[in-house]
C-alpha cells in the first residue's frame, strides 16, 4: 500500500499536482480551481462536500492498490456519493462521449462508406450501453439508496441485484479500439486517429476508476444499511 495518501491538511492545490487526472474529478464536486493555499480540508468545507468521501474518491483514482476499509466506507457520511455520482454521469456523457463522437465522425467520414460505418456503429453500441448503465442506476438503484436513508419500506429490491446486473462495458470499447488500432486505413488522419485513441484509452481508465467506486464503496455501504440500517 503507497504512503503517499492525501490527507485533509494537505493543500487542494497540491493534490492536483500530485496526480493532474483529479483535474477532472473537481467539479463532480462542485469545486473549481482557484482555491489559492487553502487545504483540502477547507475547500470541501466551503463546498459542502463530504471530505471523507472526497478524499476516498481521490485515493481511489490516484493509486491503484487503494481501497477503503470496511470501517470507513460504515462509519463515513456518504450522502454525497449519489449527486457525485450522477454528475459523473452527467461529465461521461454531455462532455466526454460526445467529445470522442464529434472525432470519430470525422475519421469515419474520411474512410470509405463501409468502414465508417462500421466504426460509428461500435461506437453508437458502445453509447447506448454506456446510456442504459447510467439510466438504470439513477432510477432504480439511487432512489432505493435515498428510501433507505429516509427509512421507507423497500422490500422489493436488494442491492445484490443491482451487483449482479452491473455491467461491464469494457468489451465493447476494447472492439472499438481494435477496430482504430487495426483496421482501418493507415492513410486516414492518423494524427486524428491517435488522439482519439488517447482520448478513449482515458475515458476507459476513468470509468473503471468509477466502476471501482460503485463496486468497492457504494455497494459495501448500501449492504451495511441494509444489515444495520442508517
Amino acid at each position: 500500500m503507497t504512503s503517499t495518501l492525501f490527507t485533509a491538511k494537505m493543500k487542494m492545490a497540491d493534490l492536483i499536482l500530485a496526480n493532474h487526472n483529479l483535474v477532472l474529478i473537481l467539479p463532480r464536486f462542485g469545486i473549481e480551481l482557484g482555491f489559492g493555499e487553502k487545504s483540502i480540508e477547507e475547500v470541501c468545507a466551503t463546498h459542502q462536500v463530504s471530505l471523507p468521501f472526497f478524499l476516498t474518491v481521490c485515493n481511489i483514482y490516484a493509486y491503484d492498490d487503494y481501497f477503503p476499509t470496511p470501517e470507513q466506507i460504515t462509519f463515513n457520511n456518504l450522502q454525497g456519493m449519489l449527486p457525485y455520482l450522477a454528475a459523473s454521469h452527467h461529465h461521461y456523457l454531455r462532455e466526454r462521449i460526445p467529445h470522442i463522437e464529434h472525432h470519430l465522425q470525422k475519421i469515419a467520414e474520411s474512410c470509405a462508406p463501409r468502414q465508417g460505418a462500421i466504426l460509428m456503429r461500435f461506437f453508437t453500441e458502445y453509447k447506448d450501453e454506456v446510456a442504459k448503465h447510467f439510466n438504470y442506476e439513477e432510477e432504480v438503484v439511487f432512489p432505493y439508496i435515498e428510501g433507505l436513508w429516509a427509512g421507507k419500506d423497500v422490500d422489493n429490491y436488494v442491492i445484490h441485484q443491482y451487483k449482479e446486473t452491473h455491467s461491464n462495458v469494457e468489451e465493447k470499447l476494447e472492439d472499438l479500439t481494435n477496430i482504430i488500432i487495426k483496421y482501418l486505413p493507415s492513410n486516414v488522419l492518423p494524427n486524428e486517429k491517435a488522439s482519439v485513441l488517447f482520448d478513449i484509452f482515458r475515458l476507459a481508465t476513468d470509468l473503471n476508476k468509477h466502476e471501482l467506486i460503485e463496486e468497492k464503496v457504494l455497494i459495501p455501504y448500501v449492504i451495511s444499511i441494509e444489515k444495520h440500517g442508517v
